[in-house]
């Protein structure tokens, strides 16, 4: 394709990444750790209490197949498969319906919800890498689009750390200077709407730097 929005791309792959990964590392692990017993229903705990590390650290999942061993198995695959084609073929001519599938699949077996709150924003902008920024060139005037372009690297980096925490928080639930968990499930909250709010920041930014590296 001769025209690929690379700073969008960047972007979307990252967070791609992240998605794929946390639902291979903080469900479909814990999922395949609980061993092949039927699950109750179609929303499970992906951590049982035997390996739950504080009191809401359950990470809370949807699935179709009911037992947690091939459940785990599917929702790793398919958080790397989401991982790869984030990496190699989010770009290509049908890269963000694909992705958007392999999402829709990891929701489906077991790859958690929390995180639906952010794929949806990034299957939206992934969307655009393949194509003209005209709206968004004649919305964003020159003056902020120089400015959002030259902040939209430590946009990413930001992002990025918000949706580690993120994790981390949903596995561990550690947080400095506080043990309540009650609270630390208030800071997971917080920090899963400011990874949102950053995403979608971080995407009108590389927008903006596409818009002035296309001049």
């Amino acid at each position: 394709m001769n025209h690929v929005n690379k700073k969008t791309r960047i972007t979307a792959s990252a967070i791609g990444v992240l998605l794929g990964l946390s639902g291979a590392l903080n469900h479909g692990i814990f999922e395949i750790l609980q061993g092949n017993i039927l699950t109750n229903g179609f929303f499970i705990e992906a951590i049982s209490e035997k390996h739950r590390l504080w009191l809401y650290g359950s990470e809370a999942a949807f699935t179709i197949v009911h037992n947690f061993l091939i459940t785990g198995i599917l929702a790793v695959l398919t958080g790397l498969a989401i991982v790869f084609w984030s990496l190699k073929y989010l770009h290509s001519k049908h890269g963000a319906t694909v992705f958007l599938s392999l999402l829709i699949l990891l929701t489906l077996v077991g790859g958690g919800i929390g995180y639906i709150v952010l794929f949806i924003p990034t299957w939206a902008f992934a969307t655009l890498i393949n194509k003209p920024l005209n709206w968004w060139n004649k919305t964003l005037s020159d003056s902020i689009k120089k400015r959002l372009s030259g902040i939209w690297i430590y946009c990413l980096v930001a992002t990025v750390l918000s949706w580690l925490w993120v994790m981390q928080l949903g596995i561990f639930g550690y947080f400095p200077g506080q043990s309540n968990p009650d609270i630390i499930m208030g800071i997971v909250l917080v920090f899963l709407f400011l990874t949102v709010v950053l995403a979608c920041f971080t995407f009108i930014c590389s927008i903006a730097r596409d818009i002035e590296e296309h001049k």
